[in-house]
């Protein structure tokens, strides 16, 4: 018979009793730099802490955590090595303390390769810190030290004192909670530096909360917040569309302005009558003498529209500028044949030669400006550089 081979050697169990300070105390109160190893130096630091704050639950969780390594080095096994140790975060919280106590972590680990963590903390940052150890080492047990108050009212406190960091620290509602209570303060001093408007105070306040619920209720800042941003990131469009735009303003402005003119010749050359019948026997002759004062500035006004979007359509090499053009000169011999047209309403027994000659002279004109355009369109296509169906699409029109 063959002899039994010795058992393999036990594998050994190096476990850290790891105690969680994440608020920083250990430094801010009394001065201790961490990471702490080893039980002595541990109980030095929990009685400085103790000393400089006896109601410090940190001082407490680090007593529990060298109690937990006393207890398990009296019972421990053959293949258990054990070591207590002190990491701790920042006063902020938060990223910056988590980041703190994960370098401080892996320089604990690097000293002492544990392969398993028994947690000490002060119970309300057990969420925060577990996954940051155990993404490192597996943790066999959690210790909550909760001293004087049940955890519940301290996770409210941390939550409470979080809102209330969030009302002063973010503008969306610090505007609110901490601005506008700031300017009624700000304004009841001012009022207050004089005596005789004091009584107006209460006024002032019903203003402001009026206009502030206004704006809030009809997005009047949501309007202002995009107005703003827009002006500041304004881009101005490109020389030809801030000409075409220009030139579409004047032209706006210039018929709007003959209507006016078209209603003050009306009013100085045309009595207005005070019945019916008096009404339909002038309203020819009104209507000449409103055509008569809107048609030079109208047609000018019309004219420089196009004349804008001309010199658009020149520079984008578009085709409709052809017909753009000769729209232009129908437009400017247009103020003929209105001229004839109010003649001919303002005295009915005129012979209409004038308003015939301007009509076939238009006529001649169009067909002129159709002739031209065929033989610009074939000589220039390769200044428009047009696709099969603009061309398609132009000898349709």
């Amino acid at each position: 018979m063959t002899r039994k081979e010795a058992p393999a050697q036990q594998t050994q169990k190096r476990i850290l009793i790891l105690c969680v300070d994440r608020d920083g105390d250990l430094e801010a109160k009394a001065g201790i730099k961490t990471p702490l190893m080893g039980r002595t130096v541990n109980i030095d630091a929990a009685v400085s802490l103790a000393l400089h704050d006896p109601e410090e639950p940190d001082a407490n969780a680090m007593f529990e955590a060298i109690r937990v390594n006393d207890r398990l080095q009296k019972e421990k096994q053959p293949d258990e090595t054990f070591e207590v140790a002190t990491i701790s975060g920042t006063e902020l919280g938060g990223v910056s303390a988590d980041r703190k106590l994960v370098a401080e972590l892996n320089t604990v680990l690097t000293s002492f390769n544990a392969t398993e963590v028994i947690l000490v903390s002060d119970g309300y940052s057990d969420e925060a810190i577990l996954p940051l150890v155990q993404s490192r080492v597996p943790v066999s047990s959690v210790r909550r030290i909760v001293i004087k108050h049940s955890e519940k009212i301290e996770e409210t406190a941390a939550l409470f004192g979080k809102y209330i960091r969030l009302l002063f620290n973010d503008p969306r509602y610090s505007r609110i909670a901490v601005g506008l209570p700031g300017l009624l303060i700000l304004i009841l001093g001012i009022l207050y530096v004089f005596p005789g408007y004091l009584n107006y105070y209460f006024i002032v306040i019903v203003f402001i909360l009026g206009v502030f619920l206004f704006g809030k209720g009809f997005g009047v800042d949501r309007a202002a917040r995009k107005l703003f941003k827009w002006a500041r990131e304004y881009t101005p469009p490109s020389l030809p569309i801030q000409i075409s735009n220009y030139t579409a303003i004047v032209g706006i402005l210039c018929i709007g302005i003959s209507v006016y003119l078209g209603i003050a010749t009306v009013g100085d050359q045309v009595a207005l009558p005070a019945d019916l019948s008096g009404w339909i026997g002038t309203l020819p002759k009104m209507t000449g003498f409103f055509i008569r004062g809107v048609a030079d500035l109208m047609v000018v006004g019309i004219a420089t529209i196009l004349f804008g979007r001309s010199i658009r359509l020149y520079f984008e090499r578009d085709v409709r500028l052809l017909r753009n053009a000769a729209l232009i000169v129908s437009v400017a011999w247009s103020r003929w044949i209105l001229w004839a047209t109010a003649d001919i309403l303002i005295n009915p027994g005129m012979p209409p030669n004038d308003l015939a000659y301007a009509i076939v002279v238009g006529i001649l004109i169009g067909i002129a400006s159709v002739l031209a355009i065929v033989v610009i369109h074939r000589s220039a296509k390769e200044f428009f550089g047009e696709s099969k169906e603009q061309i398609d699409e132009f000898g349709e029109s």
